[in-house]
Order: structure tokens, then sequence, then C-alpha cells
């Protein structure tokens, strides 16, 4: 795509919710990557919560001439709050940079940055270079290749990088079993069956599985899967099962619920979330709110009330009250 394209992020609507985005999709030896770039903090974190892009690794872009801005540190903060596990950095504008100190000196910057947000600064590679020289020498000579031009080489480095350092997503069939439960009936002279989608990981018939959420966690273990009528032994990510435990009663367990993998996840009643407030327009409220709201949570498969106790901006200070359309961290 050509530079002027893809700055223009279109919109998209997802859920009914306007994000801002701009997909490219590019692939190296190794792999095939989905680059989603957005103009706006608040455009990531709906990205997120639409579930429109999981972000598997990002490449922070600072410019060599001007050291990192404002928006720098805006986006390491956005990497932590979307929870991308990797970064790769490219500093940008390389071209107008002619002492080799004050690249250094920008790139110690960026690493002081990066590990104030629990980022391992040392390690994370950097990559310096210019995307516009890079364009440039690509539009000159569209079969250009590696050796041919330091920056088109130096575009290179960068995807070796990203190939090389941020790890390869763990499928969901790879983690750790876990199934919300819809609903639960009691088979004559079998058991109790719990039903429901499988979220991730792989379940066999025999395997212990813990109940969690709701009342006290218990054990319990599986003697056996159906599918579609069908016994089956095993069942994973995806599928919609039929579960029957052993030594619960029908009493013992309800929607809302989750079967895991045993010392997999653990539940809690408090959290604090970065939340975005959808405006009017995007189907939210039109009215503020304050601290001590109380709004209904809808978890997988269940809905109960909580109370809101505090609002925290990006700098750290407290508020007090909450407008359609703003991003803060609650409580």
């Amino acid at each position: 795509k050509k530079f002027d394209e893809i700055d223009s992020a279109p919109e998209e609507r997802a859920r009914g919710i306007t994000i801002n985005t701009a997909h490219v999709e590019y692939e190296t030896e190794n792999r095939h990557y989905a680059h989603v770039d957005c103009p706006g903090h608040a455009d990531y974190v709906k990205n997120m919560i639409t579930g429109a892009a999981q972000m598997d690794g990002a490449i922070l872009v600072c410019s060599a001439a001007d050291g990192p801005m404002p928006q720098t540190r805006e986006h390491i903060l956005l990497a932590k709050q979307v929870g991308v596990p990797q970064i790769v950095v490219f500093l940008n504008k390389a071209d107008m940079v002619d002492d080799e100190e004050l690249l250094e000196l920008v790139e110690l910057e960026v690493q002081e940055l990066l590990s104030k947000y629990d980022f391992p600064g040392d390690e994370i590679p950097f990559v310096a270079g210019s995307a516009l020289l890079a364009l440039e020498a690509v539009a000159s000579n569209p079969s250009i290749s590696k050796g041919e031009d330091k920056w088109v080489d130096s575009i290179f480095e960068l995807m070796e990088k990203v190939d090389e350092y941020i790890p390869t997503p763990e499928r969901e069939v790879d983690k750790a079993f876990l199934m919300a439960v819809e609903d639960v009936f009691s088979i004559t002279g079998r058991g109790t069956v719990a039903t429901g989608r499988i979220e991730r990981g792989l379940v066999k018939v025999g395997d212990t599985v813990e109940i969690v959420g709701l009342k006290e966690t218990r054990s319990t273990t599986i003697t056996g899967l159906e599918m579609f009528q069908k016994s089956l032994e095993e069942a994973m990510a995806g599928d919609n099962v039929g579960i029957l435990i052993r030594g619960i009663q029908k009493t013992e367990i309800e929607r809302g619920m989750v079967l895991s993998a045993p010392g997999s996840i653990t539940p809690h009643t408090k959290f604090e979330g970065e939340v975005y407030v959808l405006t009017k327009e995007e189907g939210g409220r039109h009215t503020p709110f304050f601290t001590g709201y109380r709004p209904q949570f809808y978890v997988r498969t269940t809905d109960v009330t909580g109370t809101i106790a505090e609002f925290t901006s990006d700098d750290g200070s407290a508020a007090e009250m909450v407008m359609p359309g703003d991003r803060i961290k609650m409580t």
C-alpha cells in the first residue's frame, strides 16, 4: 500500500462500536503477519474489547531525530494495557541523525521508558532506519533485493527481529482447559451433566477438573463426554459438549461456573480494569456516573452486580466522575 493510504485509517464498526483502524498484511519466510494500526489510544482499547484484534506483539516506532515524545510513553502504556507480550523498537528517520552517539542516547531513553512499564528494556531489539527512504527505494525499483539499499535492508532487519523475538502465539487448544457452564441436568443412574462450549484446551474422560466460581472451588473427575448424542474419549476448544462429572449433585453446580484444569485459574471478587465507556452514539449511556455506581457484569455465562469503588486517570490521580467516551482505570 502507499503511505498515504495507510495513514488515513478508515472507520470500522465492530459490534456497533466505531473503531478507526488500518490493516496491512505481509509475510516473511517464517510467518504471515496481520498488522493493525490505529490513530488513537481509545481505538486500540476498543479493538481489544470487541475482540476485533488480539495483539501478539508490537513494533514501537520512535523518531531517532526527536527521541521519545509524549506519545511514545502513551504507546508503551497502551502495549502494557492491551497485554502485548513483546515489543521490537524501530528508530525511524535515522537518515537525519549523523552522530552515532545521539542514536545510542535515544536508544537508552527508550529502553528506560520500556523498563519503567515492566518491559525488559535491555533485551528488546532496536533497529534504526528510514521508512520513507526505504519506501522511495522500493518505489523506484520494485524488484529491489537485500543488500542493494541500506534503508531497505533496515526493514528486512526489523522483520528478522520481529520473527525472532515476538513469540508465536499459543493456539487455544494448547492452553489449559476451560469451559463455562451453560446448563446442568442429571441423568438417572449416571449422575450430573454440565454442558457448554470448550473455550480452550482439551479434556479427556478420566481427567480431574475444578469447578470454579460462585461457590468454593471443588475438584471432580470426568466420567463421560458427549457431543451430538455420541460418546467421546476427548473434546477440544470449540466443541459444544456435555460433560458427565462424578460425585457432584445437580444443586452443587450451576450456570456461570466454569470447569477448568486444576490450578489454572483462581476466582476473584475485586479487580482493576481498563475501561472505555461507550458514547450514546455507540449504544452506550448519555449521562455521567460516579464512584459507588453499581453496574451489571456479564461474565461468560452469568451476570452479577458489582460496585465501582474508584476511578484512576492515566497520570495516577483519582477521578470522581466518568463521562461517556472516557477511557479510565476502575477498581
